[in-house]
């Protein structure tokens, strides 16, 4: 039996269970998964942005209770080290603590404007001027990571900094953002993760939509 548990909300729309439940697959920490219903009020809230406080992705393990994507980073990070989840290197590690906290607080109009929904395709999908400003900052982070590690992930071997930089990526497919070639690379890396993978097969078997997540505008 599992010493943990992971409790995560919808595979195709939350893109803070996805963080978590990629976080916790990359450390290799056995868990079980717990999904909370689609109609349960908190999980409903973190999804469609409503609510300031996200208690979804939940970790339990051995007397911890871990709730925000970042502190689950390091609590992973610090009880399974040798997943490096964090570089080796001081510097690369302060430059990813950086960039993964940047997508943890920020980005609010690319998160409102191009909801992740895995199940969905929305070519020539028109994106506003702010979103585009964020896509930009996304661009240049992707960009400056991999000039530097040169790849296949952000700072070469997998990091913290790929699960949270995750969902993007989804967003990225579902609304055809294009990408010049080398970021279109790392994308299709990520996408093509088993992890990634496992977890879009289970996000399109999904019977329940939110209807609010499926306007196309």
């Amino acid at each position: 039996m599992a010493k943990a548990t992971l409790t995560i909300s919808s595979k195709n729309y939350s893109s803070w269970s996805l963080r978590g439940w990629l976080l916790t697959r990359f450390s290799g920490l056995e868990f079980e998964e717990i999904t909370t219903a689609p109609d349960d009020p908190s999980a409903r809230a973190e999804i469609l942005l409503l609510s300031p406080t996200i208690l979804v992705p939940c970790l339990r393990h051995e007397g911890a209770t871990v709730w925000d994507t970042l502190a689950i980073a390091e609590y992973l990070n610090e009880i399974r080290p040798d997943a490096a989840l964090l570089p080796n290197d001081r510097i690369e590690r302060a430059h990813c603590r950086s960039i993964c906290g940047e997508i943890h607080s920020g980005f609010t109009t690319l998160r409102a404007s191009l909801p992740v929904n895995l199940k969905g395709h929305f070519p020539n999908f028109k994106i506003w001027s702010r979103a585009q400003a964020d896509i930009d900052r996304v661009c240049t982070i992707w960009r400056d990571c991999l000039e530097k590690s040169g790849g296949p992930f952000l700072f070469g071997m997998r990091t913290m900094a790929d699960a949270m930089y995750a969902p993007v990526v989804t967003r990225f497919a579902t609304y055809d953002v294009k990408l010049e070639p080398r970021l279109k690379q790392y994308a299709d890396v990520i996408m093509a993760m088993p992890e990634m993978q496992e977890w879009i097969e289970a996000a399109r078997a999904e019977p329940t939509d939110i209807e609010e997540l499926e306007v196309d505008y």
